[in-house]
């Protein structure tokens, strides 16, 4: 029995990782319509061709997919959402959760794991390891574990806490001998690592975090 097509859109900001999500998918029933480099083209692409699944990164450029998959559910939109990521931190794997996301595929290992996923949450199933599952269940019994920054690597933490308290890159550079551009490489990291934005956000998370 031939199965029937099924529609997919593809939203990630590096065409290489575009390319080779419709590489593992070529001669498979999951056909492409559309392919998106952001949230707010991949919500007018959704509106445009209305895929049967959306494949969405976490990680993207002005509206992230985490706010794309929320913005989608709050206009009562409960298509199969997949997240293709690199990593995922614990606030964004709580918000997905909590947002109804169908899957979580890790990028390292996608090509075995990206078509299993997509045949269950097609078939209206999950497709989310057992390892995030438990992850997300102790973040929410447990919170406060660790601290939001618990993520970073010591370098990453520090520069953390003196933003918080207000230095400027140049600053921060001075005090840990190294130069503003690559505080600001560091900080782009950071950025990634926790699901945020800016440097406010930043500060207000590690305005508490302890000295080591």
């Amino acid at each position: 029995m031939v199965l029937p097509k099924v529609s997919v859109l593809v939203a990630d900001d590096h065409s290489f990782i575009r390319a080779g999500v419709a590489a593992v998918l070529r001669g498979t029933r999951f056909q492409i319509v559309a392919d998106t480099a952001s949230g707010e083209e991949t919500l007018e692409a959704i509106a445009t061709h209305d895929p049967a699944i959306v494949l969405l990164d976490i990680n993207m450029p002005g509206m992230n997919g985490v706010q794309t998959l929320e913005t989608m559910r709050a206009r009562s939109d409960r298509r199969p959402v997949v997240m293709l990521t690199a990593e995922i931190t614990d606030r964004q794997l709580l918000a997905v959760m909590r947002a109804g996301v169908e899957g979580i595929v890790l990028k390292d290992g996608a090509e075995d794991e990206l078509i299993d996923a997509l045949e269950k949450v097609s078939n209206g199933r999950k497709s989310i390891s057992a390892t995030l599952l438990q992850r997300a269940l102790d973040i929410s019994l447990n919170p406060s574990a660790g601290g939001p920054l618990e993520r970073l690597n010591p370098r990453e933490r520090r520069i953390s806490r003196l933003v918080s308290r207000g230095l400027r890159n140049r600053d921060i550079g001075l005090q840990l001998n190294i130069g503003e551009g690559t505080v600001k490489v560091y900080l782009h990291a950071i950025y990634q690592k926790l699901g945020i934005e800016n440097r406010t956000e930043l500060a207000l998370m590690a305005v508490n975090d302890p000295e080591d």
